[in-house]
């Protein structure tokens, strides 16, 4: 990701505006003005002490500010990445200093590489204490400099509204991303004359580069002229809200679509262009025809290792067309043909009158001969089993009939988060909420709950393997706390899955150190008050699903699966996407 140079606050010049009315009060008090001047409604977090002043404050906002007690700081940033991810708009996290600020870190760098917006305030010792290794004095500033978009550190209270405007405007505007702003406590304490000015500009910054008219016009003759295009989904699509334009491209020039995994739900999969999911455990065809096609379109994707493979071999046949709006992206990884360097919607909005109606029926019926494939050697089998082990598969099928594809999925790390991927129907975009680039177990539960309070009116579905469930299962605490009526679904194995695939697969079944123990997940979420049933025989599953999905409030559904299946297809690590495994 690109970088925003990150200031010291010596450098920092205040501009006075001394014909606007200003008030008299404290940096705390600023904190919390300043966030109800950007719109923000709901808070993430968990007080200590050098945060205190804020949350003394805070005591007086409860009309204006929702803050939800999270039961860690974890907890808050990945509950905050949630609520962004289903909003399009910055979330919102406190923390203290030292192990507070710290905590945070892995959901910060899991929001960088998920370009996910986050305004995080850390509070501090107070300046004159900075540098003495004081209590719970740690430096978030050098920690967080290299997973952060830009980070600012306020040791006077007058720097407060400057940080925080240009805080949100850095995180919301561009490719997406994290900032971190520390606040020492004098800062928070000393009063001074506020005012606030949303912010609009900053010199250099320039989140917006402008698509080339030579560039539009190299492609779309490329797109012209091509026998076998192919177009690959990212996440930028729903991040630049370019769906619509996306399939007035598709549809005008006849090409077929496959989303990234941080690309799915950008289109429905009921779409007749719409031809699967990429990636290591993405569909059979998207991924051997990347291999065949002549023209490569990525729009909003970074050409990351789980898409590609063996970058060596990857789409070497092809001519690539790269639409990005972060210059660091194009050719980082793979070379392009053609690179736009812009929002993924201003692009498609200049492609659309330079390309040509087209179809491409014969290369599509390509991608339907490899579904029929994958179909009889891989999903009949997962979604129709005969007798056996209730499987991942059949779970989440069930689950997309009932709910017609139209809940918001959440899903933590490891096997059920590709079968999950793989076989939930999304039909509406900002639907698929997942940690993607950093893989970040313990993600779904918190990040559920932001999904949640940003999306009240829809269903929250967090699926959720029982080694990821028990890195945050203290969020049951927050979920039944604030009410929210999220709905868990545990796919226990019994063992942490994705890595016991790879210890079968590729080291001689050593399965070193993957087998759980698991406690009572009925008591512990009745225990917090939620309610909470266990499935083990698949005659049981359908009215299961039924009653968990329709009861009032937070439930859980704990589904008891095949201890030792795999998720195939799967293109082995380091392999060619064209060498992708069936079994």
């Amino acid at each position: 990701m690109l970088l925003i140079n990150n200031m010291n606050t010596s450098t920092l010049v205040l501009e006075k505006k001394v014909t606007k009315k200003t008030t008299r009060i404290k940096g705390s008090d600023a904190v919390l003005q300043c966030l109800i001047a950007e719109g923000v409604t709901t808070i993430f977090g968990y007080p200590g002490g050098a945060i205190m002043p804020i949350y003394d404050a805070l005591y007086h906002y409860q009309d204006k500010l929702n803050h939800i007690l999270t039961r860690h700081e974890q907890g808050a940033v990945h509950a905050a990445q949630g609520m962004a991810r289903v909003t399009g708009k910055a979330g919102v996290c406190f923390a203290t200093s030292g192990p507070g600020a710290t905590n945070l870190i892995t959901g910060i760098a899991d929001a960088q590489i998920d370009s996910t917006p986050l305004v995080c305030i850390t509070g501090q010792v107070p300046s004159h204490l900075l540098g003495t290794d004081a209590f719970q004095e740690t430096d978030v500033m050098g920690i967080s400099m290299p997973v952060t978009k830009w980070n600012y550190q306020v040791t006077r209270a007058e720097e407060i509204p400057y940080a925080i405007a240009r805080a949100f405007y850095i995180a919301n505007t561009g490719r997406p991303g994290p900032v971190l702003i520390d606040i020492t406590k004098d800062a928070q304490f000393a009063e001074f004359d506020f005012t606030y000015d949303k912010c609009e500009k900053i010199r250099s910054y320039h989140p917006y580069p402008e698509a080339l008219s030579s560039d539009l016009e190299a492609a779309a003759n490329l797109i012209n002229e091509a026998k076998k295009p192919y177009i690959l989904v990212g996440q930028g699509v729903q991040l630049s809200g370019a769906e619509n334009e996306l399939i007035r491209f598709a549809e005008k020039t006849g090409i077929p679509m496959a989303a990234t995994l941080m690309g799915l739900s950008g289109i429905s999969t009921s779409h007749p262009l719409y031809v699967g999911y990429l990636g290591m455990h993405g569909n059979y065809g998207p991924n051997i025809k990347t291999n065949e096609c002549d023209v490569l379109i990525a729009i909003g994707m970074r050409f990351d290792d789980r898409v590609t493979g063996d970058l060596d071999r990857y789409a070497k046949q092809a001519k690539v067309i790269h639409i990005e709006i972060d210059p660091s992206e194009i050719d980082k990884n793979v070379k392009t043909t053609v690179a736009i360097n812009s929002d993924a919607k201003q692009a498609l909005l200049g492609l659309l009158p330079l390309v040509n109606v087209s179809m491409h029926k014969d290369w599509i019926d390509e991608f339907h001969q490899c579904d029929k494939i994958e179909f009889d050697k891989v999903i009949d089998a997962e979604l129709h089993p005969d007798s056996g082990e209730i499987k991942m598969a059949e779970v989440i099928n069930r689950i997309s009939k009932v709910t017609d594809g139209d809940a918001i999925v959440v899903t933590d790390v490891g096997q059920h988060q590709m079968v999950a991927n793989r076989y939930y129907k999304f039909r509406k975009s900002l639907s698929c909420i997942t940690s993607g680039g950093l893989g970040t177990m313990g993600f779904a539960l918190p990040a559920a709950m932001g999904a949640k309070v940003g999306q009240p009116e829809r269903t929250v579905i967090a699926v959720i393997g029982d080694g990821g469930f028990q890195m945050t299962i203290q969020e049951l605490g927050t979920i039944r706390q604030s009410d929210l009526a999220v709905k868990i679904l545990i796919l226990n194995n019994n063992f942490l899955g994705m890595v016991r695939q790879w210890q079968q697969l590729f080291f001689e079944k050593r399965y070193s150190f993957t087998e759980l123990d698991n406690p009572d997940f009925q008591m512990i979420t009745k225990g917090y008050g939620i309610k909470a049933q266990k499935v083990e025989k698949r005659e049981d599953l359908d009215q299961a699903i039924f009653d968990w999905l329709n009861c009032e409030g937070p439930a859980l559904l704990e589904v008891v699966v095949e201890q030792e299946g795999n998720v195939f297809p799967m293109v082995p690590s380091g392999a060619s996407v064209a060498e992708i495994r069936l079994d």
